[in-house]
């Protein structure tokens, strides 16, 4: 995964810490988290683009939470900014080269089973945990984000 998915999952965390404070704009964000401003924009309207994210045009404008957090998983931001393919594609290397011997499998190899297997436990945990959840397990963060864009406004 790329680091996009790290830098739209903490926008989305501190989009909805800030919820009631209106569209945050991508200078502020990309500021928030010392980020290069162009880059994260282009995280943020894939995140737009998927429902996410809503985006407010104009010099007021910027972003919000597009959904109430308990809404949002982290693997809807994944998938957002990474696309829904597999992590592992098995090409059935066991069937060509020396080793093959012309067989045909029947069932797909232990190790195609076991790596699937792996990414469906990731994709449910990533399903079950939404922004309102990780924004309960950093509560403190919140407040201070309340306060410290308090004083970037004034």
């Amino acid at each position: 995964m790329g680091e996009g998915v790290e830098w739209g999952l903490h926008c989305c965390v501190t989009l909805g810490w800030l919820r009631d404070e209106g569209p945050v704009s991508i200078r502020k964000l990309a500021a928030w988290f010392d980020l290069p401003q162009e880059y994260l924009k282009k995280r943020l309207q894939a995140l737009t683009k998927a429902g996410i994210l809503a985006s407010t045009p104009g010099a007021r404008g910027g972003f919000s939470l597009a959904r109430p957090p308990e809404q949002i998983t982290m693997m809807d931001v994944v998938t957002a900014l990474e696309g829904a393919a597999e992590a592992f594609r098995c090409v059935e290397i066991r069937q060509r080269g020396a080793g093959a011997e012309g067989g045909q499998f029947r069932r797909p190899c232990g190790i195609s089973m076991a790596m699937r297997r792996a990414e469906l436990a990731w994709r449910r945990e990533l399903a079950r945990q939404t922004i309102a959840d990780l924004m309960a397990d950093a509560a403190p963060s919140g407040e201070r984000t309340r306060r410290n864009y308090a004083r970037m406004r004034g």
